[in-house]
């Protein structure tokens, strides 16, 4: 039985971990986002009025952008369902993106009053545990995969090599020859 399901933990570390990094990235481009944005007092007021709430109404500051962006993603997902396939992807990712990018940036902003929450920490040390074992799950098979690509990689490399402007002579000229000779068989046949 375990190892029927080892497929499903690792698609499910997989997903994790894409979370994860989509967190992590996302996290400095939104922070930089709002740097640009020339509302400082704005900011500030928002910092400030986060920091006089108490931590569980902090912690729904922190649900706003899922809550948010809930109707794009019921959009996307009406569009899947009326078969406009490409439209709903991006729909979906446009809505995954921002409200992973929001919710990055505002976790930062209530990290420590989220934390004062007991049940709140609990998750958050479950959630870096998580993380840790899908890491542990994933990246032996990552190693074996980079290991296999490392020779495909060479030969990936080396074809670019041929196909580049200044290389591509003999390489171009051997491929029309052999095209030519292709072409007049099957005009003779």
């Amino acid at each position: 039985m375990r190892r029927a399901l080892k497929p499903l933990w690792i698609l499910l570390a997989l997903v994790f971990l894409f979370e994860a990094w989509l967190w992590e990235h996302l996290r400095p481009i939104v922070a930089w986002v709002v740097d640009r944005i020339r509302l400082e007092a704005l900011k500030a007021r928002v910092a400030k009025w986060i920091d006089h709430l108490p931590p569980l109404a902090t912690f729904l500051v922190f649900l706003v952008p899922v809550v948010l962006l809930l109707p794009l993603k019921i959009v996307g997902l009406w569009m899947l369902a009326q078969g406009w396939w490409l439209g709903a992807m991006a729909t979906l990712a446009v809505a995954k993106v921002v409200s992973m990018g929001v919710t990055a940036f505002i976790f930062e902003v209530t990290r420590p009053k989220l934390l004062q929450l007991a049940w709140f920490r609990r998750f958050y040390a479950i959630v870096l545990v998580g993380l840790e074992k899908a890491h542990a799950l994933v990246d032996p098979i990552k190693a074996q995969v980079a290991a296999w690509m490392k020779p495909m990689r060479r030969r990936v490399r080396k074809l670019f090599w041929l196909l580049r402007p200044n290389r591509a002579g003999r390489f171009v000229r051997h491929v029309r020859r052999v095209r030519r000779l292709a072409a007049a068989r099957a005009q003779t046949a």
